[in-house]
């Protein structure tokens, strides 16, 4: 057992409170890292407020970054001392899994949002109690975290950690939806709905990949200008005539729509901006959405529901990074860092909008 610093959910929609807990050794499949960064996501703040509370006090987060201190006996692709970033958990052996496909593995639930372990156990500990933990296989809110080494991707020394961070989830969340599933011709029109940290990495992927044009949507005028200096060509408030402009400026709809934002209006607006036998990919952990079929039908539309981009992270990640290094996927221009003690702060600037990815940083 060794001593950690973790942001604690006491409670669902409770603040997070950062406390002194107690962290098991690595088992044997399993690596030990410290944390150098670790990025904030959506996810984490409405998981949190939606969490079962039989489940609480957890641990949250799920975009760690940081360097290996130790490995369990069987662990083969990471040695102390490399540096790495995290992402979800899979089981490696199912159907999905042996397809490349791990984003849809069928012991999702179970190593990712059950709270602990797939055999029910957590690596924390609060006060002699368990603390519940292994969220999307790491709960990195936390200085230390115990990963199993499916979930541990080795990248370069030199990648800033807070880069590295966000890869874990929403870099290859947004650019995988494009890079992964809808495969884009170059040439081809593609709008996003809202430009936050998984939205703007779609967007990057769309320019990367050739798309013209590429066409964000956001209400915040910081994030519609960042949209534009990334490669966007135009950027828009969600108005009254947003599907006609869309329309108009992608020469009578778009060829594909990511939809990030989970409102269920924006999701019908979106197949309204897109063309016959257009594409769109839904993101965002919204409500139930209710379209008219007939609408869908006449206009051949594919709907795609996108998870972690449905990407293999042990592929897909170090594709990011080489398109990082050529200049094509600048996601450092989406952080803001802030001091992991300071979360709080973090999380009430990615509420008002006034941060696009807020990434933790530890001394």
């Amino acid at each position: 057992m060794r001593r950690v610093r973790a942001a604690v959910a006491e409670a669902p929609g409770a603040p997070f409170t950062v406390r002194d807990a107690e962290l098991e050794d690595p088992r044997p499949y399993e690596v030990l890292v410290r944390m150098t960064a670790v990025g904030i996501c959506h996810t984490d703040l409405v998981m949190r407020d939606t969490w079962p509370r039989h489940l609480t006090p957890m641990v949250f987060g799920h975009e760690g970054a940081g360097r290996v201190e130790a490995v369990g006996a069987e662990v083969t692709g990471v040695a102390p001392g490399d540096h790495v970033c995290l992402t979800f958990a899979s089981c490696g052996a199912c159907e999905q899994c042996a397809a490349g496909h791990p984003a849809y593995c069928r012991a999702a639930q179970a190593q990712n949002l059950s709270g602990g372990r797939d055999d029910g156990t957590t690596p924390l500990s609060l006060d002699g109690a368990p603390l519940h933990a292994g969220f999307f296989g790491q709960s990195s809110f936390a200085t230390h975290a115990v990963v199993h080494e499916r979930g541990v991707i080795k990248v370069p020394s030199d990648l800033p950690a807070a880069v590295a961070a966000p890869l874990g989830c929403s870099g290859q969340t947004g650019a995988g939806t494009v890079l992964n599933r809808l495969r884009p011709e170059p040439g081809s029109s593609l709008v996003v709905l809202g430009a936050g940290g998984v939205g703007l990495s779609a967007l990057m992927a769309a320019v990367a990949a050739g798309c013209d044009p590429v066409v964000a949507v956001d209400p915040v005028a910081s994030r519609r200008a960042l949209a534009t200096a990334l490669g966007a060509k135009a950027a828009l408030a969600p108005g009254d005539t947003l599907v006609a402009a869309l329309r108009d400026l992608t020469g009578g709809g778009a060829h594909h729509v990511v939809e990030t934002t989970g409102r269920p209006e924006m999701a019908r607006r979106a197949v309204g901006a897109l063309r016959p036998r257009g594409e769109l990919a839904l993101l965002g952990l919204g409500g139930e959405v209710t379209f008219d079929v007939r609408g869908l039908l006449a206009k051949g539309v594919r709907v795609h529901g996108v998870i972690e981009g449905d990407s293999d992270p042990g592929r897909f990640v170090p594709e990011l990074i080489g398109l990082h290094r050529r200049g094509l996927f600048p996601l450092e221009r989406l952080v803001t860092a802030f001091p992991f003690e300071d979360i709080a702060e973090a999380v009430a600037a990615l509420g008002d909008g006034g941060v696009v990815k807020p990434v933790l940083t530890f001394g």
